[in-house]
């Protein structure tokens, strides 16, 4: 698809960017690409927000310098996915219809980003996948995203995979090499940025053993999030132990933590905190605990062990290097691995220099100058992006805890 650069004349017009986020992690993920696109006289960015996470995007958009162009209001509460996917796909298909754009972007496995994607394809448009490859192997955990993301692959023309296992996924499904690009995580890029800002705000307020938790998977909640709620308040009646855990906006998570954890003095709940509070509170904790997946991304690049609160992770590479431990959702082995990582100074220095196997800060320019180039662009003057180098695995990883 690249033209040949001494035959073809180069693209002097913008190439017109569609960048589609819904949720929280998306706008940090795409926040990198969103500012150098508009920075950038080869490209222009359209940034459409479906509403998923309508009340955690508002004022962090504007703190990432990214201004959504087209806003979607699809949400209901409690709606079901089904009904979701559909008004997604209505929504953003009339945005995509009216645009003409000249690529669209997704990042990640969430209903906005499948949605994003297949409205897309409906209108002959080719789709860039951000964060692609990513795999647990087992098709409904997570649920949906993982076959969010294996739908978003058999769409994608260009797969900009974060390390070369995901790359190694996609090929295997049969993705063409030449359409796989490894370029590091953009979720690095962005926390770099925001910790060179200097501004957010730590929310821990003791010198005692600061523990950052964050639950919200789907299919963790109900009986086992209780049940992890309830090792959660063992491991604070240590004593020098401070729990904060930033509270999940949804009614299933609130119902299920607020009953363990709510009247514990070492344990802090706050509310959702804005993604310049949430990096500056994880770069002052100690330790992380989290069913999330970006976090497992973001804390070996500050030296944070973190504990995987899942039976499966599409992130192995953070396993295989050390810097995360997938310990599943069972209450007491999740208390021994946080107390042996508490305990044993040893095995948390091992953890917190293990490097991070996810990206250097600079997939933000892999990603742009693979889509200028695609596109014809003129960006000779530009000095290409230096190769990714990653931490070696350690010793073998898992998919899942089973």
């Amino acid at each position: 698809m690249s033209p040949n650069a001494s035959t073809t004349p180069a693209n002097t017009t913008p190439v017109r960017a569609m960048l589609v986020l819904g949720t929280r992690p998306e706008a940090i993920k795409l926040a990198p690409v969103a500012r150098a696109m508009a920075a950038s006289p080869h490209f222009q960015p359209l940034v459409v927000t479906t509403g998923q996470h309508r009340e955690m995007l508002q004022q962090m958009l504007e703190l990432l310098q990214v201004e959504a162009k087209f806003e979607l209001d699809v949400m209901r509460e409690r709606q079901e996915l089904a009904k979701l996917t559909a008004r997604l796909v209505e929504g953003l298909g009339e945005v995509v219809h009216a645009e003409r754009p000249d690529l669209v972007i997704v990042q990640g496995d969430t209903t906005s980003a499948l949605t994003g994607a297949l409205a897309a394809f409906y209108e002959h448009i080719p789709v860039a996948h951000v964060e692609a490859g990513l795999r647990t192997g087992v098709l409904d955990n997570p649920f949906p995203e993982e076959l969010n993301r294996r739908l978003i692959g058999r769409i994608a023309r260009w797969h900009f995979a974060p390390t070369p296992r995901a790359a190694g996924h996609l090929t295997a499904e049969g993705v063409p090499a030449a359409e796989v690009f490894v370029t590091g995580n953009t979720v690095i890029d962005n926390l770099l940025w925001v910790l060179g800002q200097g501004a957010g705000r730590d929310h821990f307020r003791t010198d005692l053993r600061r523990v950052l938790v964050t639950l919200h998977r789907r299919e963790n909640q109900g009986d086992k999030m209780r049940a992890m709620g309830k090792a959660l308040r063992r491991l604070a009646d240590r004593g020098d132990v401070e729990i904060v855990l930033p509270l999940h906006k949804s009614p299933a998570v609130r119902e299920a933590l607020l009953p363990e954890l709510s009247d514990h003095p070492g344990i802090r709940i706050v509310e959702p905190l804005g993604y310049l509070d949430f990096s500056a509170t994880l770069a002052g904790c100690d330790l992380v605990l989290t069913d999330s997946g970006g976090i497992q991304e973001e804390a070996p690049t500050l030296g944070k062990p973190a504990l995987v609160l899942r039976t499966t992770t599409e992130r192995p590479e953070a396993v295989e290097a050390g810097a995360a431990q997938l310990v599943g959702t069972e209450p007491q082995v999740i208390l021994d691995a946080a107390m042996r990582l508490l305990d044993d100074e040893e095995a948390y220095r091992s953890m917190a220099k293990a490097g991070n196997p996810f990206g250097d800060g600079h997939a933000t320019d892999r990603i742009l100058a693979q889509l200028a180039e695609d596109f014809g662009v003129d960006a000779a003057a530009a000095p290409a992006p230096r190769p990714l180098a990653v931490p070696r695995p350690k010793g073998p990883g898992a998919y899942s805890t089973a």
